[in-house]
């Protein structure tokens, strides 16, 4: 037995040792990649420190094409400085203020020359002038003064024909805007106590909605369109869209803002900032954006006026501008009211006035709180904010251009 298994395993042993080294074999041959013949092989690349070899010769050989890189070369530098706007001037804003009114219909100026315009006016048609105006929100006493100068002049003059009841009506209408009032704005750059020059300080206040925040940028344009050098003041930190706002109009003319990096910064650091700039800059004017408020609430009226405090630590207040919308009637006298015991407002600007019944608060703001009319907005343009004036008002209320 043992002889037996001594002879299988001699004999075996050396068998599979050769299968074995068979299959290693033909295992090596499958896995190594096919000989090409000369001619298909493709060139070996020496070593990049390897010597110089003769080249082999080239004529006869096309070179391969040359493919260039993917890259577009732009026909204008990849950034340009924005190009910035041409305010339109203001004499064109005048002229345009006249032709918006009389193109709106002008429908307080139409329904007053309708009725004096009658053969003869009746204590009928005389109530419906005095209805006419108190619908216009010209107010209680402007309207009796000018329904009695009315009166008299109708009687004394005996006016029959519409040509002689337009000029009646516009002559008692300039006197009742009053053309006396002073509208200039304050915008030329003042001398402090130490001899050093200051810039003209614009600060804007108005409830939400009144357009305020544009307001500051169409006038800016304005300023720029009279060759000032401006810098604008976000202080209205509660609305982020605010300080955008006001820095967009500002960038269209080259003007520069001063804003604060978080919401809900101090206005009054803000309004500081934007004054001390405008000063180490040698600016005309700075005009300076405050948040929307409304006349009931104590405390934000409270800051407006530790906004003014702050501001004249640096430079006086020029101007104290108070927005109001031309629509909002009688209760524009009410806000108007309670910022110029806060923050001693100097002038007002009437925003959509454009095509309005309510062009009779222009009378009812300067009567009862003695402040002028000093700009008005008239429309939704960039350059749709002009400056007050009495002629072009009461012509465009009359629907004619001419006296």
């Amino acid at each position: 037995m043992n002889e037996t298994l001594e002879l299988l395993l001699a004999i075996g042993l050396p068998t599979l040792a050769a299968l074995g080294t068979a299959v290693a074999v033909v295992s090596r041959r499958r896995r190594r990649p096919p000989t090409l013949p000369p001619a298909e092989r493709a060139p070996e690349t020496p070593p990049a420190d390897a010597p110089p070899t003769d080249a082999p010769p080239t004529e006869g050989l096309v070179p391969p094409p040359v493919t260039e890189p993917d890259v577009v070369v732009p026909d204008t530098p990849a950034e340009l400085a924005p190009e910035l706007e041409v305010p339109e001037a203001v004499g064109g804003r005048l002229a345009r203020l006249r032709g918006r009114l009389a193109r709106s219909g002008s429908p307080l100026g139409a329904r007053l020359l309708a009725v004096l315009s009658r053969d003869h006016l009746t204590e009928d048609d005389w109530d419906e002038l005095e209805e006419t105006l108190l619908l216009a929100d010209v107010g209680a006493g402007p309207t009796g003064e000018l329904i009695d100068a009315l009166r008299t002049e109708v009687r004394v003059r005996g006016i029959q024909d519409p040509a002689a009841a337009r000029a009646l009506l516009r002559e008692q209408l300039v006197a009742l805007v009053d053309p006396s009032l002073d509208r200039s704005l304050a915008t030329q750059p003042v001398v402090g106590d130490d001899g050093e020059p200051r810039p003209a300080v614009v600060l804007v206040v108005g409830v939400n909605g009144t357009g305020k925040t544009t307001t500051v940028g169409k006038l800016a344009r304005v300023l720029v369109a009279e060759g000032r050098t401006v810098v604008l003041g976000a202080a209205d930190t509660f609305r982020a869209a605010a300080a955008d706002q006001l820095e967009t109009w500002g960038s269209r003319v080259g003007v520069p803002t001063v804003r604060s990096d978080r919401d809900g910064a101090d206005p009054a650091a803000v309004a500081f900032d934007a004054v001390r700039t405008g000063r180490s800059t040698g600016a005309d004017v700075v005009l300076v954006d405050t948040a929307g408020r409304l006349q009931n609430k104590a405390g934000l009226m409270d800051e407006l006026g530790k906004i003014t405090r702050v501001i004249t630590r640096e430079a006086p207040l020029s101007e104290v501008l108070l927005v109001l919308d031309a629509t909002t009637g009688q209760n524009g006298m009410n806000q108007a009211r309670v910022f110029a015991e806060v923050a001693g407002v100097t002038g007002v600007v009437l925003t959509k006035l454009d095509g309005t019944a309510k062009g009779g608060i222009v009378v009812a703001v300067q009567r009862e709180l003695g402040l002028p009319v000093k700009l008005v907005g008239l429309g939704e343009g960039a350059d749709d904010l002009a400056p007050f004036d009495v002629d072009d008002f009461v012509d465009g209320l009359l629907g004619d251009g001419t006296a």
